[in-house]
């Protein structure tokens, strides 16, 4: 696939761990001629293919106006610590990113790949699994023909901010990482590059329609098709 033929990705979130990695390997991608990231702060890089949209989310729709893509990616999240409270919290890893999808599949995206958490549920007694799992719930009625839920564990790789909670998570892990097999397979931390790649790979397969969700052995399967 030329360039000149290929697909336009649509990107918010570039700026943090997962999103960056994601960003290179689009950038990278014979796959894709053209990709659109929305940022709040500058993105460092300059590239052919790279259309960069710089503005605060509280005006997201302005910024999304215009911008038409075939694949959605959104790769945004924050910690209740660094939002400094649940409703600022609630406002990025939900109002934003729903925002997002919303418009970004009102203006034709037909597939958006979207980093959830792995405790999910929009049930749950713990506040930031409820708000990622409601934000899954809503995604899935938008109508996307195709919806990649990405699910990993703790994240590894150096963040611009260093979050306690996680580099405790990641020290335990590496003690028990031996028990974690079958149904524990999924609690392996995975290194923010790899989730990356993994993202972009299943973008470029043509399969498989639908919305799925996808976990640790998932991210090495579609790591490997990278």
């Amino acid at each position: 696939m030329s360039a000149k033929s290929g697909k336009t990705a649509i990107l918010i979130g570039a700026t943090g761990l997962v999103g960056a990695a994601c960003l290179e390997q689009l950038l990278e991608s014979p796959a894709y001629r053209r990709v659109i990231v929305i940022s709040r702060r500058p993105v460092p890089l300059k590239h052919r293919k790279l259309v960069r949209v710089e503005t605060s989310f509280d005006q997201l729709a302005a910024a999304l106006e215009g911008q038409v893509a075939d694949d959605a990616f959104c790769c945004l999240g924050t910690t209740i610590r660094q939002a400094g409270t649940k409703a600022e919290f609630h406002k990025v890893d939900y109002g934003y990113a729903l925002e997002f999808a919303d418009i970004t599949r009102r203006q034709g995206a037909s597939h958006l790949l979207l980093v959830s958490a792995l405790g999910a549920n929009a049930h749950s007694p713990i506040f930031y699994n409820r708000v990622k799992g409601l934000l899954e719930k809503e995604v899935a009625s938008l109508g996307f023909p195709r919806l990649s839920i990405f699910r990993p564990s703790l994240l590894l790789g150096t963040r611009g901010q260093v979050r306690a909670g996680e580099a405790l998570g990641i020290r335990l892990s590496g003690l028990f990482s031996p028990f974690m097999r079958g149904p524990l397979s999924r609690l392996h931390p995975v290194p923010g590059a790899d989730l990356g790649a993994a993202l972009v790979a299943c973008a470029e397969a043509p399969e498989p329609m639908g919305a799925h969700r996808y976990y640790y052995d998932d991210i090495l399967a579609w790591l490997a098709r990278a």
